[in-house]
């Protein structure tokens, strides 16, 4: 059984989402740390690259703050290194630079990957009909390969998938890209519905921005949620150059919301 997996064995988990780098290195392992302190179970770290199809534009926007920062695989690992929390980590980037990092194809950035504390992946734009060499290789390093079931993914495709995933499946709460949102799509449930025979923790994502969403996508099915846009808002909103909010109330502000939504699917 991965970290991942034992994640989900003392209840539901939250699973924020943050860009690294985003508006810096140091700033990062600061937000990291609030977020565990919040109630974070496993924290997906976003590895930045120039075309993020499947993010809406709050994180698009993080996206290119980081890269204009400079943040790159080599400082992204680098920074994982340097993250020194007791909780998986999970990369989720997009296959172009998996593919192109390092002498080996795949096999430079999932090594990289374990040695520097990466437990799992989430690839968006890999199907998994394109994914037996990189999960071949995830498996021989202790990595769990992440894939995406949307609402609209046929039942075949949903079986082909669960037949390879590890770790958790990532449900997409609705169609479309990330953003905040404030309600529960039906499209929820019926996917939660759905994928009840198949014993693997489910993690809902897209839209999760309050407690209340996340008490009910719980108590629907779910064995926890992922939440990028409003970790991300918040901290766009206290870096923008109308704001003179320091470092710590940042942290404050992320570790509430963590909380918040901690709180949501406890009870």
């Amino acid at each position: 059984m991965s970290l991942i997996t034992d994640a989900f064995n003392e209840g539901p988990a939250l699973i924020p989402y943050i860009t690294a780098g985003d508006p810096d290195e140091e700033s990062t392992e600061k937000y990291v740390s609030a977020l565990v302190k919040g109630g974070a179970k496993i924290i997906e770290l976003g590895l930045p690259f120039s075309e993020p199809i499947a993010d809406g534009p709050v994180i698009q926007e993080a996206i290119e703050r980081s890269l204009k920062a400079g943040m790159n695989p080599k400082k992204f690992f680098e920074l994982v290194s340097r993250i020194d929390q007791k909780i998986p980590l999970v990369v989720m980037t997009y296959y172009n630079i998996v593919y192109q990092y390092g002498d080996t194809p795949l096999e430079s950035f999932v090594v990289k990957s374990a040695k520097c504390g990466i437990d799992g992946m989430i690839i968006p734009d890999l199907p998994v009909e394109e994914a037996e060499e990189l999960l071949d290789i995830c498996n021989r390093h202790g990595i769990d390969l992440i894939f995406i079931i949307a609402p609209t993914t046929p039942d075949e495709r949903v079986e082909k998938i669960m037949e390879k995933i590890s770790g958790f499946v990532y449900v997409q709460a609705r169609l479309g890209i990330t953003g905040i949102r404030t309600d529960v799509n039906q499209a929820t449930h019926e996917s939660l519905n759905r994928l009840k025979k198949y014993n693997i923790p489910k993690a809902v994502g897209f839209g999760v921005s309050n407690g209340d969403q996340a008490r009910e996508i719980v108590r629907g099915g779910a064995d926890g949620i992922i939440a990028g846009s409003v970790f991300v808002n918040i901290i766009s909103n206290a870096n923008s150059k109308n704001n003179s909010i320091n470092d710590n109330e940042i942290m404050q502000l992320l570790e509430d919301k963590a909380r918040e939504l901690s709180k949501g699917i406890e009870s």
